[in-house]
């Protein structure tokens, strides 16, 4: 991946959520009479800033990892008489309430807007179809077998792996039964098919909800022949070459690419003698695999890859709504982002799922750059994605975060009277202990990964 593409795809997605949230609160403060001060994306030193008619400045500053809305308010300092009235800790609590839910509020409507644009736009979806079934698996147990179609889980239609991986990421740490409804090849009958679990994938680190179920899906064969290396991978190391076609793994014959992969995957870390073809001979490369992931996820790594090929047309479907169905595409899939961020952290606090998928600014960055780099539809899904879960994490009741204000506005709603000011630090308190904590773990996350 490029680190062009990273840098400004991390510098505009930032830059884009940010700026929308903070224009929430900016725009609501206006309605309600409340006198914007400094309206800021970034923190620390301006780089560029100007004033409008109601004497509001507006900066860009030198760090992209957040912004701002400072507000008249007499708590932060003496404001004069003719301005109270316009002072944020004048307003009613209904009117702070407003102001402080339209950042997280704003974002949800971006995600929206992104969601709608992807509907429209269209996408290109693979049919999920199982290509083989491990034995002794989940899916095997249930009966699954290669060639059949999944149309549904637990429900809810599949119209290609995304889908399917979606609808199982929900169950994730669950125990239970799983419905999956499949379509027998070259039949228009369904048929459902109970899959039992048992605190399914609970404590995972990077799980992969399809391959724990045993289930690998259909994909063209690709001969086994490389076209890429990685320069810091195992391959290239121990002399393997472009244009060399794999033969065998240790003795185990090789006639398509997935086959190599699973092999290798299967064993991290291992000395393993490669048989390929090079220009009419053949050679026996010995190496030792990399190794990736840690615990489950622990997988082999050759550094090698392979041309692609072309995917027959009858194992792809377009997906395409119109500007009013993508409407309803859009907010369908904004309500569902959004509950499966708020059930991920509730499983996370109940031990169901691991913290190690708790992602910060560098894997934030890795993925806005691969995003932005594989197309103008992966890189808005991604925004939406981001800004839904920054307006979830915004709306937890954590002092600091808007959700904090916004629990402590409610409670002086509720009470006819705010809270003592002391209660009110030692709230702030816990949130920034809370916040600097999770941030340190998911910083130690990404540092993991790397």
């Amino acid at each position: 991946m490029s680190a062009l593409y990273m840098f400004f795809g991390t510098l505009v997605a930032l830059g884009v959520l940010v700026t929308f949230h903070e224009f929430g609160h900016f725009w609501v403060a206006r309605r309600c009479g409340v006198k914007v001060l400094r309206f800021s994306v970034g923190f620390g030193m301006p780089l560029l800033r100007w004033h409008d008619r109601q004497g509001t400045e507006f900066v860009i500053a030198a760090i992209p990892l957040g912004g701002y809305v400072k507000m008249l308010d007499e708590r932060e300092g003496d404001v004069p008489v003719e301005q109270l009235a316009q002072s944020f800790n004048r307003k009613s609590v209904q009117q702070r309430i407003a102001i402080v839910m339209a950042g997280p509020i704003a974002n949800f409507i971006l995600a929206l807007v992104f969601f709608w644009l992807l509907a429209m736009l269209g996408s290109e979806q693979v049919r999920p179809i199982i290509g083989t079934v491990a034995p002794q698996s989940l899916a095997a147990d249930a009966g699954l077998v290669a060639g059949q179609e999944i149309v549904a889980v637990n429900g809810k239609p599949t119209v290609g792996w995304s889908a399917v991986n979606l609808q199982l990421i929900r169950r994730m740490g669950e125990s239970g039964t799983l419905e999956l409804l499949v379509r027998e090849p070259g039949s228009s009958q369904d048929r459902a098919y109970q899959l039992q679990l048992r605190d399914w994938l609970k404590g995972a680190e990077e799980p992969d909800p399809i391959d724990a179920l045993g289930i690998r899906p259909w994909r063209p064969q690709v001969p086994p022949i490389l076209a890429e290396l990685d320069p810091q991978g195992p391959g290239q190391a121990a002399g393997l070459q472009l244009g060399d076609r794999l033969l065998a793994l240790d003795g185990q014959a090789v006639e398509h690419w997935q086959q190599l992969v699973e092999q290798v995957k299967a064993r991290p870390g291992e000395r393993v003698i490669v048989r390929l073809e090079r220009a009419g001979d053949q050679l026996d490369v010995p190496l030792t695999l990399a190794v990736r992931g840690a615990g489950e996820a622990r997988s082999g790594y050759l550094g090698a890859g392979v041309q692609g090929v072309t995917w027959p047309a009858e194992m792809l479907r377009e997906v395409r709504f119109g500007p009013l169905a993508a409407v309803a595409e859009g907010l369908r899939r904004t309500w569902s982002m959004s509950v499966l961020s708020l059930d991920s952290l509730k499983k996370m606090l109940m031990g169901e799922l691991s913290v190690k998928n708790l992602s910060g600014p560098i894997t934030i960055a890795k993925v806005a750059g691969a995003s932005a780099e594989s197309g103008l539809g992966n890189f808005l899904n991604f925004l939406a994605i981001l800004s839904i879960s920054l307006g979830v994490l915004n709306l937890l009741p954590i002092p600091v975060l808007d959700g904090g204000h916004l629990l402590f506005y409610l409670i002086e709603w509720a009470r006819g009277r705010p809270l003592s000011e002391r209660i009110q630090t030692w709230g702030v308190q816990i949130g920034i202990s809370l916040v600097v904590g999770v941030m340190l773990l998911a910083l130690v996350n990404d540092l993991g990964r790397l």
